[in-house]
């Protein structure tokens, strides 16, 4: 039990007047040798390192508040409090402290606040100078209570002195029957001064004098003072709006006295702090630092109370039953529904100032109650205000516990279509955000990155979260969520744009802002996902060819977009990933790339900038495939860019590569780079098709190195001439080992002598070459053909199986036109 009585929340007050949690732990009263005294030390439950360590000075003044409080400060404008979780913890340090001041533990404050010059001053006054003497609390003297009260807030000792004097003699309630008799009287004059009364007794900072202003019996009188402000030609009505517009909407029965106080207490002096007083000077900043306290102290309590209900609630399933059965219900009240949702929203933004056991065991019990399947149908209704509460309510749920919200959709797929799974109706909600700046969607968004983020995911000995939560969103969310790119990026639709006449700034239809801001937030959900899920999002590129989709997307007038989509194509060869390399080289994915920067001139700007920094990165990192594929299809168009030297040094690196790979096959004896060894240019193609159509579990297999080319780009025409009559003439004898296609199987390689073929879009004329490679790093001729990659939907060509030695050695009698591999 000491455990519990112990337990603290230490805060500490920030410069906004804010209390921030700075943890939890256990508190103690010991002998500091260091500090030279007895003081308080906050040890963190979690790891035993300390919180706090403040000495109890003899000087310093402590205040108990609301039983489980003690307030103090330790310097100017350094303000502490320790939260107790029981009472009986924080009486017992609270003796603890009147001990060391010499103190009586039944007081509240130990001492009077003030500062080393108000002390020196104050003890060079006679002695009847330390009481302030109230005037008779009477209509004649109310100018001069108002001068009073008005001139001591300059002093710290005289606003401690006039509190204490207010206190004593019960003189705010005497003020309060005033105001009464002046209203009745239309005393303006008096009214006024009233006001500065009030207002001036709120800035003293006492919490002893709130817990007077603001009781049932006295807070509307003060409320009414307050209306009364000398600055207004009219009154302002705040009283009726409290007591007539503003109704207490009781969604579930409160039958705790106490809290229905409290509530009523918290929400009125809520509207006094940010209605009513207004905006404090920079000299006024702290004067009402205590008020806040108040406030926030009363919210905590309110939580704790309400989790106590929710407590003996749960007990009775049927009338909880009922509750979310009417959250759901379509035949509930739209005004009722929402008056339900805007609880439970407000009860989980209250719940943030709960210690973080109460928190959990809050948010538990809600999901215990079934909060995430009445979400699920509740985020689903038309009703813009229950869609944004709920989503609200979602994003406190997602933060408290991402594995509770998985867990909880994984076992929704196993019962429900994927239409209505609680994910895809987040995403669903993301696409159809019909704000014009997607306020709604960004926030979605970022919750949909929290839920897939794998550094968040749990890993036990019976199962992994991760593998088994991306197994699922993969499977059964992944089409939602890429059906807006996909859709404006497809064949279709370009097609009708190019029939309509659009140009290239106009490719994509609809090309509006808001539609370019959803497809970036998708983008940037994906470059996330191929961060952190290598496997499964590399699978999925593959199987839609994603990249040339999401490049379509260059060509938009929205430069941001387009930065998107560079972003994304950045992210994949940041990972330097020869799988990913191979499909880019033969998609001939820089394409649209190149044209982009083409297409910008001389512009100097963000572009500009991204698409020259890719190039650096391949030439800085010496990624060799894409380097040679740069060079041999698009040098001639970029060699104009001398600004910066990227692609002249592209060219070193590649030369350099070529000399070092001619070098090596010098070395190699003449008889295994004779042509009677050697396999021709279909041969090869086959084996590079097969090889780029991989199943992705073999990922970990040695990547095809690219080999140089045995000829100059000069001798492009009689290579050529000579690859297609060695072509027809074997075409009838290699048909039977080629191997078979499906239409729906794989990709389809077209040869072209038109650039066009190559992405099989209008483009600028940048000749793009493909050099095939060997399945072991020797020499080949070079087939200068352009090609034309396109992915269709379905499944991946099976693996090639490499004979082993033994088989190559028996295969070479039989089929001269494969050379053996050097490796063997």
């Amino acid at each position: 039990m000491s455990d519990t009585r112990r337990r603290v929340k230490v805060y500490t007050l920030n410069e906004d007047r804010q209390w921030d949690d700075r943890g939890t732990g256990h508190v103690s009263s010991t002998y500091v040798e260091e500090l030279k005294g007895m003081s308080l030390l906050v040890r963190a439950e979690s790891d035993g390192s300390l919180l706090l360590e403040s000495k109890i000075n003899p000087n310093t003044a402590y205040q108990k508040q609301q039983d489980t409080l003690i307030v103090w400060s330790e310097a100017e404008n350094y303000d502490l409090a320790l939260s107790f979780q029981e009472k009986a913890g924080c009486d017992e340090i609270w003796e603890k402290i009147c001990q060391v001041q010499g103190k009586d533990p039944s007081v509240e404050v130990t001492q009077d606040l003030i500062d080393e010059s108000e002390e020196e001053r104050f003890e060079e006054m006679p002695e009847t100078s330390h009481l302030i003497d109230l005037p008779t609390c009477e209509l004649s003297k109310l100018e001069e209570i108002a001068d009073l009260v008005t001139s001591v807030l300059s002093s710290p000792i005289r606003r401690e002195k006039l509190a204490l004097a207010l206190e004593n003699e019960g003189y705010i309630k005497k003020l309060l029957q005033l105001f009464q008799a002046c209203e009745n009287l239309e005393n303006t004059e008096g009214l006024h001064h009233l006001y500065e009364i009030i207002r001036g007794i709120l800035f003293l900072n006492k919490a002893t004098l709130f817990e007077v202003m603001f009781s049932d019996e006295c807070i509307m009188d003060v409320v009414g003072c307050l209306e009364y402000d000398p600055a207004l030609a009219q009154p302002k009505r705040h009283r009726e709006f409290l007591t007539k517009t503003a109704k207490f909407k009781e969604v579930i029965p409160i039958t705790d006295s106490e809290l229905r106080q409290k509530i009523h207490q918290t929400y009125r002096v809520q509207y006094i702090q940010d209605i009513i007083l207004p905006t404090p000077s920079v000299f006024e900043e702290n004067f009402l630092s205590t008020l806040t306290s108040f406030i926030f102290f009363n919210k905590v309590e309110i939580v704790s109370m309400l989790q106590r209900l929710f407590l003996l609630m749960q007990e009775d399933e049927k009338f909880l039953s009922e509750v979310f059965a009417q959250l759901t219900d379509e035949a509930t009240d739209d005004d009722k529904r929402r008056e339900l949702v805007n609880f439970f929203k407000e009860f989980c933004a209250f719940s943030q100032t709960l210690q973080p056991q109460n928190r959990d065991a809050f948010f538990k019990t809600l999901a215990k109650l079934g909060i995430l399947p009445a979400l699920e149908i509740v985020m689903g209704m038309d009703d813009l205000q229950v869609r944004s509460a709920a989503t609200d309510i979602f994003s406190y749920l997602v933060e408290f516990s991402p594995s509770m919200v998985r867990e909880f959709v994984m076992q929704e797929a196993q019962q429900s279509d994927d239409d209505i799974l609680l994910i895809n109706v987040v995403i669903e909600q993301m696409i159809c955000d019909t704000d014009p700046e997607l306020g709604g969607a960004v926030q979605l968004m970022g919750l949909l990155r929290t839920l897939i983020d794998p550094e968040n995911m749990l890993a036990t000995t019976n199962k992994t979260e991760k593998s088994e939560f991306l197994n699922f969103f993969y499977n059964h969310c992944m089409h939602v969520l890429t059906a807006p790119l996909l859709t404006n990026t497809s064949e279709d639709r370009r097609e009708k744009d190019n029939m309509l006449g659009s140009n290239k700034t106009n490719t994509i239809c609809p090309d509006n802002y808001q539609t370019a801001q959803l497809l970036a937030l998708i983008l940037e959900l994906l470059t996330f996902c191929v961060e952190h899920h290598t496997y499964h999002i590399k699978n999925y590129i593959m199987n839609k060819d994603l990249l040339r989709r999401v490049l379509v997307l260059m060509n938009s007038k929205h430069t941001f977009l387009a930065l998107c989509a560079l972003r994304f194509m950045r992210r994949i060869i940041g990972l330097k990933d020869e799988f990913y390399n191979r499909y880019i080289t033969k998609g001939n994915l820089f394409e649209p790339v190149i044209n982009a920067l083409l297409d910008n001139g001389t512009r100097y700007n963000l572009l500009n900038s991204a698409v020259i920094e890719l190039f650096e990165f391949i030439r800085v990192e010496d990624i060799k495939s894409l380097t040679a594929h740069i060079v041999e299809n698009f040098y001639k168009a970029l060699e104009s860019i001398e600004y910066v030297q990227t692609f002249k040094g592209l060219k070193t690196k590649y030369e350099q590569e070529k000399d070092r790979q001619n070098q090596k096959l010098n070395s190699v004896p003449s008889i295994l780079r004779s042509n009677r060894f050697r396999r021709d240019a279909k041969a090869l193609e086959e084996d590079e098709e097969m090889w780029f159509n991989e199943d992705d579990d073999e990922e970990g297999k040695a990547v095809v190195t690219p080999v140089e080319k045995s000829k100059t780009e000069d001798d492009f025409p009689d290579s050529y001439e000579k690859f297609m009559e060695t072509k027809k003439a074997k075409e009838s004898e290699d048909k039977e080992n080629l191997p078979k296609r499906t239409s729906s199987g794989g990709f389809k390689f077209t040869f072209s002598h038109s650039p066009s073929a190559t992405n099989g879009t209008n483009s600028k004329s940048v000749v793009a070459q493909t050099t095939p490679a060997s399945s072991n790093g020797s020499s080949s001729k070079t087939t200068t053909l352009t090609t034309s990659v396109t992915a269709t939907k379905g499944s991946l060509v099976g693996l090639v199986d490499y004979p082993d030695d033994e088989e190559e050695d028996e295969e070479e009698e039989s089929s001269p036109r494969k050379r053996p591999r050097l490796g063997s």
